[in-house]
């Protein structure tokens, strides 16, 4: 009976041996004549201390620490990762470019090992300046993992070093999922809507306004608050002879974002004067000024438009109201004395300015 089990016997044990010896295989090596455990690598104390400098930013005793521990276990390809990748931190990317390298010839690699070491090279090239090897890559990355989330970052961050804004929105579309958290699906849109942004002003530098426009507004569609993108697609309409639509989108910004209203302050001054409706700009600005005590920004606004429709002694108000608020502003006192030059620098005006900054400076030493 048990010889009939007995080839079945056999070739169970052989099994178990094999296994066994391929596991002892995979955890020990021969190194230097004595047997070594592959996990003492990650068991080391060098290992461990390591780790400690790295989270502390020391680098230079992480990196010592490290190449100690890589020394117990050549084959340990993650702490060949980290060197790696502190020599690039440290400056040294000519080390960090040959590390990694050495990494990707080592045999039997494990898909997400090799994603990873390209991933790292490219990073390499990307601080030391070699655009092209980055690019190629990066690419290799996405070969072999197609939707690897830190690829396609540092690919959308090429093309916008590059100007490519097509390509860089290309990309940020490919990160962008359906299933992510709202909050993500947020800070995709304000990046998309940044870069619709820079295609619209790419297509002002050849003249497209057409495609300008669109840009433009798909960036306000994306993101009511990519300033920006009010300020360009004003400027289009106004170029066009639109000067109702470029005074409507100016008004839009100023309502959702008063805080910004000054960035169109001098666009909308133009528009009401030459549309014959002056005060609608006073309004505006002391009503800004008046729901934001703190805004200094709204009160030099409001003095740069009294200066320019020959009233310097209200500009001088405002100037001093703004000057009462931030008193370290240059913007503010070059705005002082426009409107001190304005009144021929008036005795009582001059010393009006010096008492309001005198009481209001509160750093006197102009190093602080």
């Amino acid at each position: 009976m048990i010889s009939e089990y007995l080839p079945l016997l056999s070739a169970l044990v052989a099994l178990l041996v094999g296994l066994s010896a391929g596991k002892a295989w995979e955890r020990y090596k021969l190194h230097e004549g004595r047997w070594i455990d592959r996990r003492k690598a990650r068991q080391s104390p060098h290992y461990i201390q390591g780790l400690n400098f790295l989270v502390a930013n020391q680098l230079d005793h992480a990196i010592e620490e490290l190449s100690q521990a890589a020394r117990v276990d050549e084959d340990a390809v993650e702490i060949h990762m980290i060197l790696g990748n502190l020599y690039r931190e440290k400056g040294q990317v000519g080390r960090a470019i040959q590390i990694h390298q050495q990494i990707l010839q080592k045999p039997r690699l494990s898909k997400l090992e090799h994603t990873y070491a390209l991933l790292c090279l490219g990073l390499d090239f990307t601080r030391g300046g070699f655009v092209d090897r980055a690019h190629e890559a990066f690419g290799e990355v996405l070969r072999l993992d197609p939707s690897n989330q830190h690829a396609l970052l540092q690919l959308q961050k090429l093309y916008e070093d590059q100007n490519q804004w097509s390509d860089a929105y290309r990309v940020r579309r490919e990160l962008a999922r359906d299933d992510e958290p709202e909050h993500q699906k947020r800070r995709h849109q304000q990046i998309q809507a940044f870069l619709e942004n820079e295609l619209g002003m790419q297509a002002l530098a050849r003249q497209d306004r057409s495609a300008a426009r669109q840009h433009f507004q798909a960036a306000i569609d994306l993101d009511a608050d990519v300033v920006p993108a009010y300020l360009n697609l004003g400027d289009v309409r106004r170029d066009a002879g639109d000067m109702p639509g470029a005074v409507e989108i100016w008004e839009r910004l100023v309502a959702s974002k008063p805080l910004r209203g000054h960035l169109v302050g001098d666009r909308l001054a133009e528009a009401y004067v030459g549309g014959g409706r002056p005060d609608a700009f006073e309004h505006l600005f002391r009503r800004i000024a008046t729901n934001h005590p703190q805004d200094w920004r709204a009160r030099l606004a409001l003095s740069n438009f009294h200066l320019r429709a020959g009233r310097p002694h209200d500009a001088l108000q405002m100037v001093l109201a703004a000057l009462t608020i931030n008193p370290h502003a240059l913007l503010v006192h070059q705005a002082a004395w426009d409107s001190l030059l304005a009144l021929h620098l008036d005795q009582e005006s001059v010393e009006r300015y010096v008492t309001h900054s005198r009481d209001a400076v509160f750093y006197r030493d102009p190093h602080i």
